[in-house]
């Protein structure tokens, strides 16, 4: 005889547990536990033997990708190219940043017979939705449901090739008590439209909601089920959007996709490197113009330093859109080998445009805007600053070098600063005077900033 009890599940990293604990011993967040029900002694299906097929690499032969194309390219080069048949794709964000909006848009685009289920909206909703976003297509079909058996019942019949799920946290498994957007709901309905992808040879694009932290609602196994994660990021009192891939079994996850969004939904940003350098100030100190790769895609950005005296005993470190631990890093080497007396200073740093920065080519660029913004001396508009900054002060060596002077030249850019290590590469554009230097304190008498 089957009995209903309680268990409490993590919902961040899964961990059941018979009681309820403060703070969940697998992954150690707190205040993660939640009550779920469920049924003991029931029947189970007796194991039967089967026969296993082992195959060696050489004998499977590889299919070619399929992608289907979103005609929305930034949505695509995120991808990889495109959405794969038989795959699931996971869409993150804040509330209101624009996923249902970039969603619809593409589903609105592709070619192929396109099933759209949402769970929160209706449908006269979802219909002037994309009267305002001017989406005409005889391929897209809405469909309001919650119970996601309907909803495969419907893929069946139906034969679509790319199905929306908006959103994962309302649609439910009835074979299962627990009330939609629980874990339990939510891990087996993603493990069950994932099961169908393959077996049904279909795209589902999910939509999931995030949490004050920022990150995907439910427990991180969501995250490891699909094939691809993308996370929306962008501040809401900002109209630019960027797109990001987490996870991709099918492309790059460095890449990024740009929108702007408009009344007319989110636009693709063609030229983000000319956006993020639009509203530059040739009089002001403390702005530089660096360069990173994201993917494939070099990105000129500019990078802001604010030094200001401490009126407290702690100066202040605040960062946006850059590493805190490694701006402490170059604050010790500025004062070590550059004698500059920061220790005492309140210092400001910001990647404008709202983009984070991972990697360590911008490190010359971060020391340089401080060191202006300390002698509040302006740098020359035109000038690109390049370079990796060791303990030493030593300026190392960058990748892609031949990519990020390219579209430095293309923005009208006519001096760059650069390791002298990467003068000797070939096929560099001759069309900017290039400067090598090897430590910081050459950088800074190059600049004017000694």
């Amino acid at each position: 005889m089957s009995k209903i009890k309680t268990k409490y599940i993590c919902s961040n990293c899964g961990f059941e547990s018979i009681r309820w604990l403060g703070k969940c011993p697998d992954c150690q967040n707190w205040n993660t536990l939640v009550e779920e029900q469920y049924e003991t002694g029931k029947s189970k299906t007796p194991h039967s033997e089967f026969s296993l097929t082992l195959h060696t690499l050489s004998e499977v032969s590889p299919e070619p990708e399929q992608r289907i194309k979103t005609g929305i390219e930034e949505f695509d080069r995120v991808l990889g190219g495109g959405l794969i048949n038989g795959s699931l794709v996971l869409i993150g964000g804040d509330p209101g940043i624009g996923k249902s909006t970039l969603v619809l848009q593409a589903a609105g685009k592709i070619s192929a017979k396109v099933i759209y289920v949402t769970g929160e909206e209706s449908l006269e909703q979802i219909k002037a939705r994309a009267h305002r976003l001017c989406i005409k297509s005889d391929n897209l079909f809405i469909q309001a449901e919650n119970n996601l058996l309907h909803v495969i019942d419907t893929i069946k019949k139906e034969k679509p090739a790319v199905v929306v799920i908006d959103s994962i946290q309302t649609v439910y498994n009835n074979d299962f008590d627990n009330s939609p957007g629980t874990v339990t709901q939510l891990r087996e309905c993603t493990a069950l439209l994932m099961e169908k992808t393959k077996e049904l040879d279909f795209t589902a694009i999910i939509i999931g909601h995030v949490t004050k932290e920022g990150i995907i609602a439910g427990p991180k196994i969501l995250e490891h089920i699909v094939d691809v994660v993308i996370q929306f990021e962008g501040e809401s009192s900002s109209s630019y959007r960027i797109l990001r891939a987490h996870k991709n079994r099918y492309g790059n996850t460095n890449e990024i996709g740009i929108f702007e969004m408009t009344e007319l939904g989110l636009e693709e940003v063609i030229n983000p490197s000319e956006l993020f350098l639009s509203e530059r100030n040739s009089l002001i100190s403390g702005s530089v113009v660096t360069s990173c790769i994201e993917g494939t895609r070099p990105l000129l950005v500019e990078v802001q330093a604010l030094v200001t005296p401490s009126n407290y005993g702690y100066p202040q470190r605040v960062t946006n859109g850059f590493d805190q631990r490694r701006l402490s890093i170059l604050l010790a080497v500025l004062e070590k080998r550059c004698a500059l007396r920061l220790s005492s200073a309140n210092v400001f740093l910001n990647i404008v445009g709202g983009i984070k920065i991972d990697e360590p080519s911008v490190d010359l660029a971060v020391c340089c805007a401080i060191a202006s913004s300390l002698k509040d001396i302006p740098l020359e508009f035109n000038t690109l600053v390049l370079g990796e900054v060791g303990l030493g002060g030593e300026i190392r060596s960058v990748g892609h070098l031949d990519k990020r002077i390219k579209e430095a030249s293309k923005l009208g850019f006519t001096k760059a600063l650069l390791p002298s290590k990467n003068l000797n590469k070939k096929n560099l554009d001759s069309s900017l005077t290039l400067h090598g230097i090897s430590d910081i304190r050459a950088a800074m008498d190059s600049l004017g900033l000694k």
